[in-house]
């Protein structure tokens, strides 16, 4: 099993277990934004196993019909959480406004608070290392179920402030009101992973930070060659896609090119982790180091 999978298996399982003490809470309680709270937590539930899903897709190796693999099928989960994150958000707003004009009296909020407390520390924890671990293995799944988890903590920060102050205060109307306010936060939540998935969907290229990453790689090994043109890059889950134009003396022998490439490709995999690369040799009248609106990577 996977390190992918072993996460996604522990988000389910806190999943269940955060929405059942929610869910208690409300149910102690009667707040409006604690079962709003609750609710989101079902969500967490359904990422989680869209997450399984996805990642035992992506490591699916490459067939003859998906022979660049099924990377993409984290994207997929990751679009689908955002989806259900703004859904969420959308029964929260419902649910508050309908309470917005008839604030009730919570009954046993001591108890209920704490059992909510807990449970949003067991998200905040959780989040953390799903964002720092899905980016370690560049996995948007797992960075993405983070993402929602870190809205849910916002969201139940938000309700414990409001509830607080309500019982200090008398004002039962925060209640519905704190709702409403951690469903907006949450609805630009879920619109940011949609963006950022749909953007490996449509084969966005690396962020530009890799991109000098690589191109500092390539002029490093390029020696001998003449230069490097026609970068392009993509990423698909974990695995980066790269593939350029290398211009060699026109005189150079094929296993000479050949050795450039090697050194090129292992330079990019030991920083990049897993990559596809793909080199195209050119002999040296393809150059376009003349063109001025060529981008050309020189050999250091």
């Amino acid at each position: 099993m996977s390190r992918s999978m072993k996460f996604a298996i522990g988000s389910l399982i806190l999943g269940l277990a955060v929405l059942g003490l929610k869910t208690v809470a409300a149910w102690l309680t009667g707040s409006v934004a604690l079962m709003a709270d609750a609710l989101e937590s079902i969500v967490n539930v359904a990422t989680a196993l869209a997450a399984m899903v996805a990642i035992r897709v992506a490591a699916i190796p490459p067939d003859d019909n998906h022979p660049y693999g099924h990377h993409k099928a984290e994207f997929f989960s990751a679009v689908l959480e955002g989806v259900l994150i703004v859904i969420a958000a959308l029964f929260i707003l419902r649910d508050a406004w309908g309470n917005l004009f008839a604030p009730l009296a919570l009954v046993t909020p001591g108890m209920g608070l704490a059992i909510s407390i807990l449970a949003t520390a067991l998200n905040a924890g959780w989040a953390f290392v799903l964002i720092r671990e899905g980016r370690k293995m560049r996995s948007p799944a797992l960075v993405a179920d983070g993402r929602h988890l870190l809205a849910d903590v916002i969201t139940s920060v938000g309700v414990t402030v409001g509830l607080v102050l309500a019982i200090v205060t008398g004002w039962w109307l925060l209640d519905p009101l704190m709702a409403i306010v951690v469903a907006l936060n949450i609805l630009w939540s879920g619109g940011r992973v949609i963006l950022e998935s749909l953007s490996g969907l449509m084969d966005e290229a690396v962020p530009p930070r890799m991109m000098e990453q690589v191109r500092a790689a390539i002029a490093a090994e390029a020696g001998g060659a003449l230069e490097a043109h026609d970068l392009r890059t993509r990423h698909a889950g974990p695995v980066t896609f790269i593939d350029f134009h290398l211009v060699v003396p026109g005189e150079m022998s094929v296993f000479d090119s050949h050795e450039i490439c090697d050194r090129i490709e292992e330079r990019l995999r030991n920083e990049l982790g897993e990559a596809r690369i793909s080199i195209h040799v050119e002999p040296g009248f393809k150059s376009k180091a003349e063109i001025a609106s060529a981008e050309v990577i020189t050999p250091q």
